[in-house]
C-alpha cells in the first residue's frame, strides 16, 4: 500500500500539515502539502469533511484540461464540498467556529459591474475551485470568503451540503426555465446533472417528467429516483423522428420544458423537435466538448440557501445520488477518481475526509 504522506504529518511547530490531492499530470493525482494563505478579515478557515467528484474534476484527471482551461501547473482538485469551521477572520459575522457549512466554491472579484449588481456569476475574473489556475477543496483545510459559506441546518448532513453544488445547477436551470406545476418536462441525461436537473423539477412541482438516456442502467437509476418514464436513444442522428414519437407517446401530450443536461448535437436537435411550439429547451450540459460544464458555477448564482432549504425540507433528497464513498488517503484518491472515470454504475463518488 503506497503512502506518501498523511495527514498525521507535523511540522515543527507541532500543528498538523494541511494535506491536498495535487494533479501533477495525466491521470496523476499525489496527496502533499498545501500551505495556505494568511486568513484575511473576511475569510473563514474550513476543515472539509465531504467532497464530491464532478464530471470536470475527471476530465482534468484525464486530459489536464476542461475546454479552454488547461492545467500548466501543479493543482489542488475538487470544488464540490463542505466541512466544518476551524477559524474565523475578525470582521466575521455571519458564522461561527464549529458551524458545519456548504460551501460556494466560485470566488468572484466583488468589484466589477456585474458583481455590485448581483451578477457575480458572470463575473470575468471568477476564481473557481480546482479550475486552472485556482486549487481547488480537496484538501484537510481551506480558505474561503465569508459570504461564500452557508451554515446548514441540523437535519442536513455534511455530505448532503457537498451536494449543493451539483444540486444548484438543477435549481438554476429549473429556475431559469420557470419549472411549476403546469409544466411538463422532458430531460436527456441521466447523469449527475441530469438527475439533480429531475429532483429540482419535481421539487418545483412538474407533474410529469421523463428522462432519456443511451445508458439503461442510469436510466434504471432515474426511474427509481421517481422519473414519470424513461426512454432509451440512440447516439444516431437518423433517430430523431421514431425517438420524438416514443417521447409524444410517453409524455401523452407535448413537451413543455426540455433540459439537455447532455449537449450534443443529436439531444439538442431531439430536445428541439420534442418540445411544443412556445415551449423551452434549457442547455445544461455542453458535450461537444465531451464533458458537463466545466464552470458549473459561472451558471448558478444565489442558489446554495435554495438548495439548503430544499434539503432541510426534504423536497429533495440527495443522497440516493451517492453511489460510492472513499476515504482521503493516497490509494483511496487513486482508487475514487478511476471509479468516477469509468462511470457505469459510479453516479456521485464522494470522499469522506
Amino acid at each position: 500500500m503506497m503512502h506518501s504522506h498523511t495527514q498525521e504529518n507535523e511540522n515543527e511547530g507541532g500543528e498538523e500539515t494541511n494535506m491536498a490531492a495535487w494533479l501533477l499530470g495525466i491521470k496523476n493525482l499525489q496527496i502533499q502539502p498545501y500551505h495556505l494563505p494568511p486568513l484575511g478579515p473576511n475569510d473563514v478557515k474550513v476543515e472539509i469533511k465531504a467532497l464530491g467528484i464532478c464530471g470536470s474534476d475527471v476530465h482534468h484527471f484525464k486530459n489536464m484540461r476542461v475546454a479552454n482551461f488547461i492545467v500548466k501547473k501543479p493543482m489542488v482538485i475538487g470544488h464540490e464540498c463542505a466541512g466544518i469551521i476551524k477559524e474565523i477572520g475578525h470582521n466575521v459575522k455571519s458564522v461561527a467556529v464549529g458551524d458545519r457549512v456548504a460551501l460556494e466554491p466560485g470566488i468572484s472579484c466583488q468589484s466589477c459591474n456585474l458583481c455590485k449588481n448581483g451578477s457575480y456569476n458572470l463575473c470575468k475574473k471568477m476564481k473557481f475551485f480546482g479550475s486552472p489556475p485556482t486549487n481547488g477543496a480537496l484538501a484537510n483545510q481551506v480558505i474561503h470568503p465569508e459570504n461564500l459559506v452557508f451554515k446548514l441546518p441540523d437535519n442536513v448532513s455534511l455530505e448532503e451540503g457537498a451536494m449543493c453544488e451539483p444540486l444548484s445547477v438543477g435549481v438554476h436551470a429549473c429556475r431559469r426555465a420557470n419549472v411549476s406545476p403546469d409544466t411538463k418536462v422532458l430531460i436527456f441525461g441521466a447523469g449527475p446533472i441530469g438527475l439533480v436537473t429531475m429532483l429540482a423539477a419535481r421539487a418545483f412541482g412538474a407533474p410529469k417528467i421523463i428522462v432519456a438516456d443511451v445508458d439503461e442502467l442510469r436510466l434504471s437509476f432515474a426511474k427509481d429516483l421517481g422519473a414519470d418514464a424513461t426512454i432509451q436513444v440512440s447516439k444516431n442522428i437518423q433517430d430523431i423522428e421514431k425517438e420524438t414519437t416514443m417521447i409524444f407517446e410517453a409524455m401523452g401530450e407535448s413537451v413543455d420544458i426540455s433540459f439537455d443536461c447532455v449537449g450534443f448535437d443529436k439531444t439538442m436537435s431531439t430536445a428541439l423537435n420534442a418540445t411544443r411550439a412556445g415551449g423551452k429547451v434549457c442547455l445544461v450540459g455542453l458535450g461537444q466538448t465531451q464533458m458537463t460544464i466545466p464552470l458549473v458555477a459561472a451558471a448558478s448564482r444565489n442558489t446554495w440557501p435554495l438548495c439548503i432549504e430544499l434539503l432541510r425540507t426534504k423536497k429533495i433528497d440527495v443522497m440516493p445520488l451517492i453511489t460510492h464513498r472513499y476515504k482521503f488517503t493516497q490509494q483511496d484518491v487513486e482508487k475514487a477518481f478511476e471509479t468516477s472515470a469509468q462511470g457505469g454504475n459510479a453516479i456521485k463518488v464522494m470522499f469522506n475526509l
